[in-house]
């Protein structure tokens, strides 16, 4: 593919709140690399609370970019696969975290992206990610009504190339080179999240799964992650 990912899809709306529940998984450590920094929310953030902490920010969109560099140390302008694939990210010095927020979701190979990264760190280091579930309860009741329209934003955000659940998510990274850590749910609460619920566990039954597994997994909007490298050892 020669195209540029920024010349085919325009980027989600931006916001300027920090998802804090990722935050809460960043150690506060010397040097962060945040891909897919929007206009710089999170940075904002971490910043508040570690002011010498070095942030480095990686945006494919020039216009987020500009607003970014207000709150970050430092901002790179590009797609972070070709970023990758040219080599342009071999001469950064190591950072302690790299955060994905909302961002591996939107790539077109996540797998070879976080492959590429886990020759960059260090043992000590970690990865934070937010990613979207794909099992959400109201993706499988849209499913079951042939309603999988896609929108500007949230789950069914037309820029999504990729699309994971709880045990995927999992997979991509335990393939990829790296150990969970941590794997928190994010949920919201809707009027319709009962009766859902119902729903899924009957179905759950239905087809010889655990009613509660299926409940539970139907729950999260995103999960957010923190992985860090397997050991040498694990890896054979």
């Amino acid at each position: 593919m020669t195209c540029k990912r920024s010349e085919i899809l325009e980027q989600t709306g931006a916001h300027d709140l920090p998802n804090h529940d990722l935050l809460a998984v960043m150690p506060l450590v010397r040097s962060v690399v945040e891909v897919g920094c929007s206009r710089g929310a999170l940075a904002r953030a971490f910043k508040n609370k570690h002011p010498t902490g070095h942030y480095l920010g990686i945006e494919i969109d020039p216009a987020y970019a500009a607003v970014a560099r207000s709150h970050c140390d430092e901002v790179l302008i590009g797609d972070i696969e070709e970023m990758f694939r040219t080599g342009t990210l071999a001469s950064l010095s190591p950072a302690q975290c790299w955060v994905f927020g909302d961002t591996l979701e939107h790539l077109r190979d996540p797998w070879q992206v976080l492959r590429s990264l886990r020759s960059l760190l260090n043992p000590e280091a970690c990865v934070c990610a937010c990613i979207p579930n794909m099992q959400h309860w109201s993706i499988q009741l849209r499913l079951n009504t042939g309603r999988l329209e896609y929108t500007d934003s949230g789950l069914m955000d037309r820029t999504h190339l990729r699309w994971f659940t709880r045990l995927t998510m999992r997979q991509l990274f335990e393939s990829s080179g790296y150990r969970i850590d941590s794997i928190q749910p994010r949920i919201f609460q809707h009027q319709h999240t009962e009766r859902a619920m119902s729903l899924i566990g009957q179905i759950a039954s239905q087809i010889g799964h655990h009613p509660a597994q299926a409940i539970q997994d139907a729950l999260p909007m995103q999960y957010v992650i923190k992985a860090v490298p397997k050991p040498a050892a694990e890896e054979t």
